[in-house]
């Protein structure tokens, strides 16, 4: 897997290391074929706000968006084994906002770096199709978000590895409706 990382958020504190490391397990662990590529970039507030106004529609900040170049399924860039080799493919890029995602974490009670890998996760299910419209969608990505984060952190312990210490707080892992209370707390921040 080719991941390129840039940081242009201006802020201290971000692991390109680590957000590398989760992304690789995250979509290695959807069976993602080895050979994509995928862009992060950590960004500012204000560049994120641009983003959100220009590709959403929404007004303000966010902290995590995800830019799919095609819309795929899950396993759906992993061939058939006697396909021939399709070369590397470009999966798309996911942009963080460590300033945004900061408030994010203090608010839940655990380090950026958790909710930096929390959002890298987050990013990865977008690019790979997953969304959360609709609550049973909503329920099946946030599930599925929490259960790949918790594995990255045992795949670290069994690899010796260690970024941060893995959060044991109820707001670590959160559902869908834990998350969208902690949005709306933050919303407020930027009003």
């Amino acid at each position: 897997m080719s991941i390129e990382f840039f940081n242009e958020s201006g802020f201290d504190g971000v692991n390109e290391e680590m957000l590398i490391d989760v992304a690789s397990f995250a979509l290695g662990a959807m069976d993602v074929n080895p050979d994509v590529e995928l862009t992060m970039t950590c960004v500012d507030l204000e560049t994120i706000e641009e983003l959100h106004v220009r590709w959403m529609d929404l007004e303000g900040p966010t902290d995590v968006m995800s830019f799919p170049i095609d819309e795929i399924t899950p396993g759906a860039m992993t061939p058939r084994p006697d396909a021939p080799d399709m070369g590397p493919a470009m999966l798309g890029d996911i942009v963080l906002c460590p300033a945004f995602a900061e408030r994010q974490a203090d608010a839940a009670g655990h380090s950026l770096s958790h909710e930096l890998a929390l959002l890298t996760t987050h990013g990865c299910l977008h690019l790979l199709g997953y969304d959360h419209g609709t609550p049973s969608e909503e329920q099946e990505m946030f599930a599925l978000q929490n259960e790949l984060l918790a594995d990255w952190y045992d795949s670290l312990a069994k690899r010796g590895l260690t970024f941060h210490p893995k959060p044991s707080g109820a707001k670590a892992f959160p559902s869908a409706a834990d998350r969208e209370t902690l949005d709306d707390e933050i919303d407020t921040d930027f009003e």
